[in-house]
């Protein structure tokens, strides 16, 4: 009897030990998650940011699968992303992507991703045959913010940033704008949740929108209300895309005379430079624009990116910027700015998505992607499939492999030289 007891307490003391070695851990790595917070992410190049959309199909009515996503997340780690930006909680994507990083952490407990979370935002009548009324919001907004707060209540180890809105002060879009006001107001009412307990106390907010939004372009953008949001938001998430300027402005791209005599390489490697100092510009219009009304908060790109396929106003007929090689110079360089400048890139986007312009295939809209739809990696990240990152990870069930099939002098066969900058004016 003595003897079974021993072991009984013997075997009773192994569990408390056991269980004492565990917890520690799991303790420690529920502390950690809970410490990372939006302020330790933003700026930090060990937390690789980008813009995703799971879409494969010619709709977004058809949903990518839990599995599917699951599928791009573990791309997406292997490539050292560790933060995503999503654009609305309107349709199941969003709430999907937080399930998937869900339970690939509960499976891994090293598995590491943060979400920015978007909440879209509309102007009165936007995407109908009535009237737009771009001084009255659509009646939806309250809803897509109700959601997203439920949403980072409901995940707030992955939820670290509520942006209010994408593009939707920017006057080019002119389908769905709203006055500064209407930003304003979700973000005051965010700021106050969060002070009252009923958001994450360490939530970042903040909305995402064109530079010139933000007060780093025209006048007409510098209004009360604006310098009143830059005050409610704890960062500026500001766009750049010198790819759209090769055609709008294209000043910057357009050789030189100087530029004349290099070769057809140095020529392209050269506009992709200029294009980076574009965005440079970008950025410090709206860090001079915001120190001028006395504020002093960070700044991260919220979207840039390099189309690879067009047909239209960045094609062979057009600024001749799109091309697999341009984007790999341009993603190289971003990246390399950014990381060492401390600011965090949302870089415009992890996969191809044929929902974006489904009339027309060769649209640019469908080609920012560093992966096509079917998984291939392109020039960007050739050096990731080299570097086997990928191996035993799959997209839509294949391989990740490369484009041209890793044939550079292929792919280079479709590299264009951006036009002469006399011929640019003169044509303007």
């Amino acid at each position: 009897m003595k003897l079974k007891t021993n072991i009984i307490c013997i075997a009773i003391v192994s569990i408390i030990m056991c269980a004492c070695n565990q917890n520690p851990k799991s303790k420690k790595h529920m502390q950690t998650a809970k410490q990372v917070t939006a302020k330790d992410i933003l700026g930090n190049p060990n937390y690789l940011a980008i813009s995703y959309g799971g879409y494969r199909k010619k709709s977004r009515d058809s949903q990518p699968t839990l599995e599917e996503l699951k599928d791009d997340m573990k791309l997406l780690s292997a490539m050292g992303v560790k933060v995503l930006r999503t654009y609305n909680v309107q349709l199941p994507h969003a709430s999907n992507i937080l399930k998937a990083i869900t339970e690939l952490k509960e499976d891994d407990d090293n598995f590491e991703m943060y979400v920015m979370l978007g909440a879209w935002i509309d102007c009165l009548n936007a995407w109908t045959d009535q009237p737009i009324d771009h001084d009255v919001e659509s009646p939806n907004n309250t809803a897509e913010i109700e959601r997203a707060v439920a949403l980072a209540n409901q995940y707030p180890d992955i939820v670290k940033v509520l942006a209010v809105g994408n593009e939707a002060m920017v006057k080019w879009a002119e389908s769905y704008y709203v006055q500064p006001s209407v930003i304003l107001k979700w973000v005051t009412y965010l700021q106050e949740l969060k002070e009252n307990g009923k958001l994450p106390k360490d939530i970042w907010i903040t909305s995402s929108d064109d530079f010139a939004s933000w007060g780093g372009g025209e006048e007409q953008y510098h209004v009360e209300d604006l310098e009143k949001l830059i005050k409610a938001v704890d960062y500026i998430s500001m766009h750049s895309y010198p790819y759209h300027n090769s055609h709008y402005n294209p000043e910057f791209w357009g050789v030189p005379e100087a530029e004349n005599d290099l070769s057809d390489i140095d020529k392209i490697d050269a506009a992709i430079k200029r294009a980076i100092q574009f965005s440079k510009r970008q950025y410090d219009s709206v860090t001079n624009y915001m120190k001028s009304i006395g504020v002093n908060k960070p700044i991260h790109i919220g979207e840039t990116g390099w189309a690879t396929v067009s047909k239209g106003f960045y094609g062979p007929n057009g600024s001749k910027a799109t091309d697999e090689y341009k984007q790999g110079l341009y993603y190289k360089l971003m990246r390399e700015w950014t990381n060492s400048a401390g600011i965090s890139c949302f870089y415009f986007e992890a996969f191809n998505e044929q929902w974006k312009d489904a009339q027309h295939p060769n649209g640019s809209e469908n080609h920012f992607g560093l992966f096509t739809i079917d998984g291939k990696a392109k020039y960007p990240i050739w050096d990731l499939v080299d570097t086997n990152v990928f191996d035993g990870l799959t997209r839509n069930g294949n391989p990740i492999s490369k484009t041209y099939n890793g044939d550079k002098a292929a792919l280079m066969k479709d590299v264009l030289v951006p036009p002469a900058l006399n011929e640019i004016m003169a044509n303007r």
